[in-house]
């Protein structure tokens, strides 16, 4: 009896590991189907991880309005104080679209026009400017020499043309952002928020079972501290880039500066990526003013914005943030370069928190091991 038994299991481990074979072998015999598949799966499921993404992004402020609410002294304000919290947020983001839309995007678009309109007379009079500098100038070295001889015939306005961009544009809005897909990533988020203390406690009782105690602890805990720093960051960098963004493009209009909105906007969205972004956008600025207003406006716009930079660093930021992440700068700058390197300019903006988390787990080891060296001593 025994030796049918074991006869059976040997026979279903070598027609499972023939079925296995053949799976593998026809996958990739067909791998470019696979691969299709594959690709066609997560297009369809895109406007639930979409939704499932903003949901996430909103939970944290669905959470604290909903607790406002609910310590309200009206019964049915206190009752209802979960949807009135989702409500709440979404009508909140549906008033700073409509900001967005109207009133900040325009000017932005107007700048962005004017500066494509105008970009080949603002080369011309770059190069006529280095031209006329000194021979003995430390800019005209045998590189930027080279450089220029190699550019200055092309017309550099061709790769400006408005409307080629505005076709980009408009493809890639209606590749991602189909109305459909809109519709039902929003529809996705909302029931998410509404039933997250549900999804929570699910998630909770499936790691509970399936992860022994002190696993599913340390699971929990690593959760609840990324949670935190993500949010934390974020949304902490979100403010204060409007706010930054505001403050550079008020002062850059009393200056009369050329497309202030559109640098002050440029300065404040980079200005999400910590150390890289404010100097590479600051740069960008620079060079524009130097060639829109001259030297003496250029200079004076650095000086200014670097003074903004310099109370947003030690007095606005800390005060959004609270308790910084306590992240090495080379860290930050090694981080950002190798997220924006693999994942463009969405890894450079999330490769902060996602650094603080691996250091986390990394001191953590660390600290187990030197724990578990001390016992066997």
């Amino acid at each position: 009896m025994n030796e049918i038994k074991n006869h059976g299991k040997k026979w279903i481990y070598w027609f499972s590991l023939a079925v296995a074979i053949i799976v593998v072998y026809k996958a990739f015999d067909n791998f470019g189907d696979v691969v299709g598949t594959v690709f066609k799966f997560f297009d369809i499921i895109t406007p639930f991880l979409v939704g499932i993404f903003i949901s996430y992004l909103l939970y944290m402020p669905c959470k604290k309005i909903e607790e406002a609410y609910s310590k309200s002294k009206s019964k049915i304000i206190a009752r209802k104080s979960k949807g009135l919290g989702i409500l709440t947020v979404y009508l909140i983001i549906l008033l700073l679209l409509v900001i967005l839309i109207n009133f900040i995007l325009p000017v932005v678009f107007a700048s962005v026009v004017d500066l494509i309109n105008n970009i080949q007379n603002y080369y011309e009079i770059a190069i006529n400017k280095y031209n006329n500098l000194p021979d003995d100038n430390i800019l005209k070295s045998d590189i930027v020499n080279d450089l220029i001889k190699n550019i200055q015939n092309l017309n550099i306005k061709q790769y400006f043309k408005l409307d080629k961009i505005l076709e980009y544009v408009m493809s890639a809005i209606d590749a991602v952002t189909g109305l459909f897909d809109v519709v039902v990533s929003v529809i996705v988020s909302v029931y998410i928020l509404a039933e997250r203390k549900q999804i929570i406690t699910g998630v909770k009782k499936f790691a509970e079972a399936m992860f022994k105690e002190k696993t599913y602890k340390n699971l929990g805990k690593y959760f609840d501290n990324s949670n935190q720093i993500f949010f934390k960051f974020i949304a902490s960098q979100f403010l204060d880039a409007i706010i930054v963004g505001i403050l550079v493009t008020i002062a850059m209009t009393i200056m009369g500066i050329k497309y202030a909105p559109l640098l002050g906007f440029l300065i404040g969205l980079f200005n999400m990526i910590p150390y890289i972004g404010a100097i590479i956008a600051v740069a960008i600025s620079a060079i524009i003013t130097l060639i829109t207003g001259g030297l003496s406006q250029a200079i004076w716009m650095l000086i200014v914005v670097i003074i903004l930079q310099q109370i947003d660093a030690n007095i606005i930021n800390p005060k959004i943030i609270g308790q910084s992440l306590k992240i090495s700068p080379l860290l930050v700058i090694f981080a950002i370069t190798v997220g924006g390197a693999y994942f463009g300019i969405i890894g450079m903006f999330l490769a902060v928190p996602a650094i603080a988390v691996i250091r986390i787990l990394v001191e953590d080891y660390m600290e187990y091991k030197i724990a578990m060296k001390k016992q066997i001593n």
